[in-house]
């Protein structure tokens, strides 16, 4: 399978890309958003195309042209305003999901964030972010594609432990993004998943196994 992954400069992309590209199952395409970042890549041996979640639809089709499935895992970050929240994880998610149709890509991956689904479990602090992943997994479960929308707990920087817990409705815990990368990488062709939305956090439970329970 070629996997399309949008937002693989990121924390969680970047582990993704990794792992995709040196496996024997999957090949990667990495979007980003100028040479330098296609550059480095490139130089590990990664395919890389040209695209910006603010741009045109028609332009991410393009580059995703060709793949088997996309992963967005990409995100405005906690230092920009409302403004990139709206215009990347909300619109810049909703012009991928357009931009798979157009290239008849139909497996969708989608990272999203933990009870993203409940408006009466936000944080109130972070409530732009959270409305904006919310009508983004809406739009991707109104599609004809072939989604999972994984969403994380707080996520950590600290080494995965390759355990988790999958369920639809978790209380709030924290994740390592490495484990956020692996469980993406895992769903990828496990049937169980296909058009499933559940919340992600650390658990007792191997990565393989937990998906197959949700």
């Amino acid at each position: 399978m070629k996997v399309f992954i949008v937002g693989a400069n990121g924390q969680i992309g970047r582990f993704l890309t990794k792992w995709l590209s040196e496996s024997s199952d999957h090949q990667v395409r990495a979007m980003v958003r100028n040479e330098e970042q296609a550059e480095a890549l490139k130089q590990t041996g990664i395919e890389t195309a040209l695209a910006n979640l603010e741009g045109m639809v028609e332009n991410i089709a393009e580059a995703a042209k060709g793949c088997d499935a996309i992963v967005f895992t990409a995100g405005s970050g906690g230092k920009t305003g409302d403004d990139k929240t709206l215009l990347v994880d909300l619109d810049g998610a909703a012009k991928t999901i357009e931009a798979a149709e157009k290239a008849g890509i139909k497996r969708f991956i989608m990272i999203s964030t933990l009870q993203a689904h409940r408006r009466e479990n936000w944080n109130e602090a972070l409530k732009p972010y959270y409305v904006a992943k919310h009508y983004a997994d809406r739009i991707l479960e109104d599609s004809d594609l072939t989604y999972t929308i994984i969403r994380p707990g707080g996520l950590l920087n600290e080494p995965g432990t390759g355990k988790v817990k999958a369920a639809e409705n978790l209380e709030s815990r924290m994740i390592p993004r490495e484990d956020v990368a692996k469980t993406a990488a895992a769903v990828l062709t496990e049937e169980h998943t296909f058009r499933r939305s559940f919340d992600l956090t650390s658990g007792d439970t191997a990565i393989a196994e937990a998906i197959k329970t949700i």
